[in-house]
């Protein structure tokens, strides 16, 4: 079984900061990507940004210049460093990865989710 948790979400004004953690455990061999996604209320859940094992960095153009993801492969730890937050980065974010599992399963797994609020 693997788990993802995160942690670091919150209340923040308009411009402020906030980083999200995101610790895989479990029956992982390795992790092939790992990532966060966000889903607004009453939108579709979208990928914020994304980073494989060799370091390869994805951002959503919303979130570029603003946003920095992170990652410690000896941790399995995923970090979003998010700057300069606009009430419109309101969501619950959650973390993705995808693992590979010591019996050689090929697995996407997702965090719980945690909530987000930019107040203007």
């Amino acid at each position: 079984q693997v788990q993802l948790v995160e942690s670091g979400g919150g209340l923040v004004q308009a411009g402020g900061s906030l980083r999200l953690s995101c610790l895989a455990s479990g029956n992982i061999f390795t992790i092939n990507s790992m990532g966060w996604y966000r889903q607004a209320p009453g939108k579709q859940r979208e990928l914020v940004a994304d980073i494989t094992s060799g370091g390869r960095i994805n951002y959503a153009d919303f979130v570029k210049g603003r946003f920095t993801i992170s990652r410690d492969n000896a941790k399995n730890t995923v970090y979003l460093q998010m700057n300069s937050l606009k009430p419109e980065d309101t969501a619950v974010y959650y973390c993705n990865a995808l693992i590979v599992t010591g019996q050689g399963l090929r697995l996407e797994v997702w965090g719980q989710g945690t909530l987000v609020t930019v107040s203007s």
